[in-house]
């Protein structure tokens, strides 16, 4: 690429980029700073916490860029917001909470935790700052079953090799287990008790996974020892006792202590592209706490990683092939996105369920043989307000990957499109009915509210593995440049919460690729 046009590059994207990413008006001079390092990671999500400490522990210079802030655990235990009073902390750069199926709250414009992506036929939600969705999600790391995973996974990908080495090292890290039974008889986890009572009375299958939380932290809480968090379920902005083991407690700490590995936060990725001599130039802006531009960047790699999830990592492929700095992107990006059948609905019951209290998971109810589509619920929590006597469920399943992400070159950002009425759709949300009625018959319960399928906590595709990427996400037609995140799987993690599939994924993909370098 000529100077000229790596300059013209450099002065749009510090000046008319921000939209794209929420970031508000800069102000910066379009003269930034340019850095050097031998590897990039775009995020700090499941695949860009793997990548970085893989890349650290091989002793390559690796910068982290991660749009969001830290967000240390205090010993006072005020980091997060709360749910019941939330502030900017609990939203990235919104004016006002966007927690679903509660009303909005007006509040400060803060780098928050919690972003999402409104789109035709669903709004996907996300993660923001160091250790990405890890900070927001349920913690819960179920690992698919080999006939579903080979449902939905092409047969490059070993699941047995998975099995055998990749998941087990993964709950290693992250220090999975499932709930005990003393914290389970608490009053904190009456849902999942009687949700728990109501599946075996309809003769469907439970488990209890494996969970990424210190139980002794959430003792400690049950002993007025640390400041209630899961056992309140305050789980969705952030865990504010420190039980939860997000990746920045674990993959990312591991990876700064090499010593090779430099997080850089409040930086937000505009645009990459090739450099010559087989580098990349990736183009950002450095913000501050409130979304303002206060500078601007260039970092020159010779191995880039695309972590910034689903939506982010696919937006910054779009954004390149619409720019033309990569012209040669598969005509696939941005195609094979899906919601991993993400579903929610509320069931009532005259008992007490303690329904905003816990953490969201820690029984799953299996139904793979459901006659219709295999399915699987959990119990999760809701919002401050709620009454007792129902009980929120999370439904998921095996979504076809029939979205759509295309480039909008007016706003400068992806628009997400999803058929939320198609066959597929409707296969599922008439799997997940039967699987209800086989409960409601079972126990005397009924719907609270129609299945929601308009949301997603969960996306997944749009930088598909086998369409725009090998197995191991080096991307079709470019040298060092790999996509490691949720943007690889193809709509679904195959009727499973996708984080531990994300992160074996991409310990799968680090050890072969490190061979190479």
């Amino acid at each position: 690429m000529s100077n000229g046009l790596n300059r013209r590059l450099f002065v749009r994207n510090s000046l008319a980029a921000a939209a794209s990413v929420g970031v508000r008006s800069a102000r910066a001079s379009a003269s930034g700073t340019t850095v050097s390092a031998e590897a990039v990671v775009i995020g700090s999500g499941f695949g860009g916490a793997v990548a970085s400490l893989r890349l650290g522990e091989a002793g390559i210079e690796t910068v982290v860029l991660e749009r969001g802030r830290r967000w240390p655990i205090t010993q006072v235990g005020n980091t997060f917001s709360s749910e019941e009073t939330p502030d900017g902390r609990s939203t990235w750069l919104s004016s006002a909470t966007i927690l679903p199926g509660v009303p909005t709250v007006p509040i400060n414009i803060f780098t928050g935790v919690l972003d999402r992506k409104i789109g035709t036929g669903v709004t996907a939600f996300q993660g923001a700052g160091v250790g990405g969705g890890s900070l927001v999600y349920g913690a819960i790391t179920i690992q698919p079953t080999k006939a579903l995973f080979e449902r939905v996974f092409p047969a490059s990908i070993s699941f047995d090799e998975l099995d055998r080495i990749y998941y087990p090292r993964v709950r290693s890290i992250l220090k999975t287990s499932p709930i005990p039974d003393d914290i389970l008889q608490t009053d904190a986890y009456a849902e999942s008790r009687l949700l728990l009572a109501q599946a075996e009375h309809a003769g469907l299958r439970t488990i209890k996974p494996d969970i990424a939380i210190d139980w002794d932290i959430v003792r400690q809480e049950l002993a007025g020892r640390k400041v209630p968090s899961v056992i309140a379920g305050q789980i969705y902005y952030g865990t504010n006792s420190g039980a939860k083991n997000s990746l920045d407690q674990n993959y990312l700490r591991m990876a700064e202590a090499t010593g090779y590995v430099n997080i850089q936060p409040l930086h937000v990725v505009t645009s990459i592209a090739p450099e010559g001599g087989g580098k990349y130039r990736v183009y950002c802006h450095q913000i501050n706490e409130q979304g303002e531009v206060i500078a601007v960047k260039a970092f020159i790699c010779r191995y880039l990683f695309l972590a910034a999830g689903s939506i982010g990592t696919t937006e910054i492929l779009l954004r390149a092939k619409s720019d033309g700095t990569l012209p040669d992107l598969s005509s696939s990006v941005g195609r094979f996105w899906g919601t991993n059948s993400d579903s929610n609905t509320v069931l009532v019951d005259g008992s007490e369920t303690n329904p905003t209290l816990g953490s969201p998971g820690v029984i799953v109810i299996e139904h793979l043989d459901n006659p219709i589509a295999p399915i699987i619920l959990e119990p999760f929590q809701a919002i401050p307000s709620i009454p007792q006597g129902v009980t929120p469920v999370l439904g998921q399943g095996i979504s076809k990957p029939e979205g759509l992400l295309t480039y909008n070159i007016a706003t400068q950002s992806a628009d997400l499109f999803w058929p939320g009425n198609s066959a597929n759709a409707q296969k599922n949300a008439a799997a997940l009915q039967l699987t209800y009625q086989l409960l409601n018959q079972a126990n005397g319960t009924s719907f609270a509210a129609p299945t929601d399928q308009t949301f997603t906590a969960h996306p997944c595709g749009g930088a598909v593995i086998g369409r725009v990427c090998s197995d191991v996400g080096q991307v079709f037609g470019y040298e060092n440049l790999f996509v490691i995140d949720g943007s690889l799987l193809p709509g679904s993690a195959a009727c499973s919460n996708p984080s531990l599939t994300i992160a074996a994924l991409a310990e799968r993909s680090m050890d072969r690729l490190l061979d190479r370098f």
